[in-house]
């Protein structure tokens, strides 16, 4: 299989992480999944992620303590591999892991992801759980020396035909289950391990071939960030998504810096392969993390600069927000046409200037000529933003009033601070920013 053709384009959806923490529950994923499929199918988005602890029988019952409760109570088969928390997944009772659920996101047309931890369950290791196909006992393949450090539920799996057997046998049960997507954490950024070697780069060869061998197209996506530009080629070659940043949350020092990553990273983008900005900080956020739940912290203008920024880019879009409980604004914001038609198979994003005060982006459809331009005002404050045409590397430009909520017609425009303005297209005719 050619994983490139896995992901053409960037690949959108929802993850439950943002909203829920380690916390949610069988109906709440469905509740979502049939928002997505009333409200965002349509407009490309089909992903349907399950994050961090859904095989833990007590997340989040002492979240004032731990996020992730040490040797915490979690499901686990004989062959010492992860299962959904029957009380949180009913449908997993027995035996039938994420299969029932996966079977109701792609009843809807969507497509049904989870997230994973590298590695194998230290109570496995415990345990001496079995490897199927094998002689050998979990804690024969466990590398006791390889633990996350912010999450204490693995060791790394040893680069051993016996460890690799095992990353055989786990993707040939998600791949049985339905699974489309995984989001694998502890994996993408070994400046977390600084005093001893890092399993990581082996471990995610090991998840290639492992999907390789399962049969089932499975999109792979490497977390936490920041991701090693100089190793930029083997991400690509072993992986479809890699996060190259820390978690995103909504504040504007964050955003910011992604101007910095996103140059360093724009040359590749490719089918198949998307440095990733992370998750879409909008609505609804943070319920299960113990202080309530809050309003995206970004204003309007700085969320337009997101989402212009993001598509730009072409990075994959995954939004973090409960769906259920989206506004008129924000619902209109991810389904705006003009914007997510950037991420197509043909187009590329460019930065062509960035300052402390304002960065410029164009992005170009090679197939239709249609060509978008994006002055983003970074600064604090009122500025006057222009780019000259010249400065485009275009023989042609159309000028044009495209994606914005106002302000002047004319290509030099004064603009409120931190908000994109699309100004410039080539070919087509774009509907209008609305929000």
């Amino acid at each position: 299989m050619d994983k490139n053709r896995f992901a053409i384009t960037p690949p959108m959806g929802w993850n439950s992480y943002d909203y829920y923490d380690t916390t949610v529950n069988e109906a709440q994923v469905r509740a979502n999944a049939d928002y997505m499929a009333a409200h965002l199918k349509a407009f490309g988005w089909e992903y349907v992620v399950v994050d961090i602890e859904w095989y833990s029988n007590d997340a989040g019952t002492v979240r004032d303590r731990f996020q992730y409760i040490p040797f915490g109570d979690i499901e686990m088969d004989e062959y010492g591999r992860l299962q959904p928390a029957p009380e949180r997944f009913p449908s997993s009772a027995g035996g039938k892991g994420f299969g029932p659920l996966a079977d109701y996101v792609h009843s809807l047309g969507l497509k049904f992801g989870i997230h994973i931890m590298r590695g194998i369950p230290r109570l496995a290791a415990q345990q001496r759980c079995p490897v199927p196909g094998t002689k050998e006992t979990a804690d024969r393949i466990a590398d006791p020396s390889s633990i996350c450090i912010w999450n204490p539920d693995m060791y790394g799996v040893r680069g051993t035909a016996d460890g690799q057997a095992y990353y055989d046998s786990l993707l040939a049960m998600y791949a049985q289950w339905g699974v489309d997507f995984i989001k694998c954490d502890d994996i993408c950024d070994s400046r977390l391990y600084r005093t001893e070697p890092f399993s990581g780069w082996e471990e995610t060869r090991m998840i290639h071939r492992a999907i390789e061998k399962c049969g089932r197209p499975i999109v792979l996506s490497l977390s936490p960030g920041p991701a090693h530009i100089d190793r930029a080629w083997e991400y690509c070659r072993y992986a479809n998504m890699w996060r190259i940043t820390d978690d995103f949350w909504d504040e504007w020092s964050l955003l910011k810096a992604m101007f910095v990553r996103c140059e360093m990273w724009q040359d590749h983008v490719r089918e198949g392969c998307f440095p990733d900005c992370d998750m879409l900080p909008l609505g609804k956020l943070g319920k299960g993390f113990g202080n309530g739940e809050w309003d995206t912290r970004f204003t309007r203008e700085e969320q337009k600069t997101m989402m212009t920024l993001w598509c730009m880019f072409r990075s994959p879009l995954m939004i973090g927000a409960e769906l259920t409980r989206l506004d008129d604004w924000t619902l209109s914001l991810l389904t705006n046409g003009e914007l997510l038609a950037m991420l197509g198979e043909n187009c590329s994003g460019t930065q062509l200037v960035r300052t402390e005060e304002y960065a410029v982006w164009k992005n170009k459809d090679e197939a239709s000529g249609r060509l978008c331009v994006a002055l983003f005002n970074l600064s604090d404050g009122d500025r006057e933003l222009s780019i000259a045409l010249s400065a485009l590397g275009e023989e042609t430009c159309e000028k044009r009033r495209a994606m914005r909520s106002s302000g002047a017609s004319s290509f030099r425009s004064v603009r409120r601070s931190r908000n994109a303005l699309p100004v410039l297209r080539r070919l087509g005719k774009p509907t209008p920013w609305k929000p």
